[in-house]
C-alpha cells in the first residue's frame, strides 16, 4: 500500500506557474483530437526555412552563366556546386551554436531568428550581381538560420505521446515539399523579361536582376512567418532552482507509464548525471546515416536540375526552367499526400528502421534507369519523368522522415536542442559536400561523353547509387541502434 502511494506520488506532475514548458504541458492534457492549429504552425515554419535552399536550383546554371565567371559550358556547373554549397557550410559552422541556444534560452528565439535571416539574406541573393556575392548571401544565410533543429525538438515536444510521429512526419513533409516546391518557384519565376515581356520590361527591377523575382515570394512569406512567430508557445522547462524537479519532467514526456515509475524510483536515491550525446550510440548512428542520405539528396537535388537544362548534346534534357518547374510542382503535390495519408500508417505498420531500408534499396534501381530517360521524347518523356521525380522523392522523405524519429527518441527533452545541433552540424556539412561534389562531378562527367565504362551521366547517376548503398548497408545492425527505454 506504501509502495501504490509512493509511485503515486512520483507520478504526479508538477507544474510551476512561470514555466512555458509546463504551461504547453498542461495545455496538451486537456486537448483532445487531431491538434491542426499546431501542425499548421510548425508546417508554415519549416516550409519558409526550406524553400530558398534550393529555389536556386533551376536557374544556377543561368546565373553563373550571366555572371560569366566559367570560360566553358561544360565548367558552369563546377562553380554552381559551390554556389549551392555555400548555405551549408554557414550551417555547419553555426548549427551547434543555436541548438546550445535553444536548450538555454529556447525554440521560440531561434525560430525566429531564422525566419528573420531569410527575410534579408534570400532577399539580397536575388539581388546579385556577381559570383562572390551570389557565395556571401547565401553563407549568411546558412549561419544565421540555425532553426531547423531546434524545430525538430520544438515538434516533439507541443504534440502529445500519440501525435509525436505525425509532428516529426510534419517537419519532413513540410522540410521535402520546400525543397521541391522552392525549385518549382525557381524555374517559373526565373528571367521574367524572357518569359513574360508584356508584364516585365528588360528596363524593369526584374529585368536587370532576372533572378530577383523567385526570391521575392519567398521573402514575402518569411517576412509573414516572422511576424507570426512572436505568437508560438515555448516549450523548453525553465524551472530555475529545481533541476531534479526538471528531469522528472523531461522522463514524463518520453517515455511509458512504467519506464516513468522505474525510472523516478531510480532518482529518488540520487540525481543521475547528465549524459554524453557523443557516447549516446543511439543518437549517434542515426545521424551518422541521415548525414550519408543527406550527402546523396542534396547532390541529387542540384545534379537533377543541373541535368533537366542541360543541352542533349551532353546528355541532358534541354528542359527549360519552367520545365524544371513544372516536374517539381507535380513531385511536390503528390509529396504533400504521401506525408499526410499514407506515412504514419506505414511507420507503424513497418517502423522507421525498415521503412527507410525499403526506400533506400528501391531508389537504387530508379536511379539508374535515369541516363535512359534521355531517349524519350515528347509526352512520354513527361510522363516517366514526371513518376520518376515523383517516387524519387517519396522514397528520400521516408527516409528522412524515419532517421528524423530515431533521432528525436535517442535522447530526452533537456538534450534535444543540443542533439539536434549536433545533426545539423553534421548533416549541414554533408550537405555542403553535397552541391559543390556533385557540380564537380557533373561538370566532370560532361566532359567524358565517349568514355567506354560509364560514359557522361551514367557515372554520375551510378556515384549516387553508391551513395544510397552505403546508407542502406548503415541501417543494419550493429551500425544502427535503437533506443530502448
Amino acid at each position: 500500500m506504501a509502495e501504490d502511494e509512493q509511485k503515486e506520488a512520483l507520478l504526479q506532475k508538477r507544474y510551476y506557474e512561470n514555466c512555458p514548458g509546463c504551461k504547453v504541458e498542461k495545455l496538451k492534457e486537456s486537448q483532445r483530437g487531431l491538434p491542426i492549429r499546431k501542425l499548421v504552425s510548425i508546417w508554415i515554419v519549416v516550409l519558409c526555412t526550406a524553400l530558398p535552399i534550393s529555389s536556386l536550383f533551376p536557374f544556377l546554371y543561368f546565373m553563373i552563366r550571366d555572371f560569366h565567371i566559367a570560360k566553358r559550358e561544360e565548367d558552369i556547373g563546377y562553380y554552381a556546386g559551390y554556389v549551392g554549397s555555400s548555405l551549408m557550410f554557414g550551417r555547419v559552422l553555426t548549427s551547434l551554436f543555436w541548438g546550445i541556444v535553444a536548450d538555454r534560452y529556447g525554440r521560440k528565439p531561434v525560430i525566429i531568428m531564422g525566419t528573420i535571416a531569410v527575410v534579408i539574406f534570400n532577399t539580397l541573393f536575388g539581388l546579385s550581381v556577381n559570383f562572390w556575392m551570389a557565395i556571401g548571401t547565401r553563407f549568411f544565410l546558412g549561419s544565421l538560420n540555425g532553426l531547423l533543429g531546434p524545430i525538430r525538438a520544438y515538434a516533439s515536444e507541443i504534440f502529445r505521446e500519440e501525435y509525436q510521429a505525425l509532428g516529426i512526419a510534419t517537419v519532413s513533409t513540410a522540410w521535402g515539399i520546400g525543397l521541391i516546391v522552392g525549385p518549382a518557384l525557381g524555374g517559373y519565376l526565373a528571367q521574367p523579361a524572357e518569359k513574360f515581356p508584356l508584364i516585365f520590361s528588360k528596363e524593369s527591377l526584374f529585368g536587370r536582376f532576372p533572378y530577383f523575382l523567385p526570391c521575392l515570394p519567398i521573402s514575402l512569406f518569411a517576412l509573414v512567418v516572422s511576424i507570426a512567430s512572436f505568437w508560438l508557445p515555448e516549450t523548453l522547462h525553465m524551472h530555475h532552482g529545481s533541476s531534479e524537479l526538471d528531469e522528472s519532467r523531461e522522463d514524463v514526456e518520453t517515455a511509458s507509464l512504467e519506464s516513468r515509475t522505474k525510472h523516478k524510483m531510480h532518482k529518488v536515491e540520487g540525481k543521475a548525471p547528465k549524459k554524453s550525446l557523443i557516447r549516446n550510440w543511439p543518437l549517434m548512428s542515426s545521424i551518422i546515416v541521415y548525414c550519408i542520405f543527406s550527402l546523396h539528396d542534396m547532390a541529387y537535388t542540384e545534379i537533377f536540375s543541373l541535368w533537366a537544362v542541360s543541352p542533349r548534346r551532353l546528355g541532358g534534357l534541354s528542359y527549360t526552367t519552367a520545365d524544371v518547374g513544372n516536374v517539381l510542382s507535380i513531385s511536390g503535390a503528390a509529396l504533400l499526400i504521401f506525408q499526410t495519408c499514407f506515412y504514419p500508417y506505414l511507420d507503424r505498420l513497418l517502423g522507421p528502421v525498415v521503412l527507410a531500408r525499403i526506400g533506400g534499396v528501391l531508389s537504387i534501381p530508379l536511379l539508374s534507369s535515369y541516363p535512359f530517360i534521355v531517349m524519350l521524347t515528347g509526352l512520354s518523356l513527361s510522363i516517366v519523368l514526371n513518376c520518376a521525380s515523383v517516387m524519387k522523392n517519396v522514397l528520400s522523405v521516408c527516409i528522412v522522415t524515419s532517421l528524423f524519429l530515431l533521432q528525436n527518441k535517442a535522447v530526452d527533452q533537456h538534450q534535444r536542442g543540443a542533439a539536434n545541433g549536433i545533426a545539423m552540424t553534421a548533416m549541414s556539412l554533408f550537405k555542403a559536400a553535397g552541391p559543390a561534389g556533385g557540380g564537380t562531378i557533373f561538370s566532370w562527367a560532361q566532359k567524358r561523353q565517349d568514355a567506354a565504362l560509364l560514359p557522361g551521366n551514367q557515372m554520375v547517376f551510378f556515384i549516387l547509387n553508391v551513395l544510397e548503398a552505403i546508407g542502406v548497408l548503415m541501417t543494419f545492425k550493429p551500425f544502427l541502434v535503437q533506443r530502448h527505454d
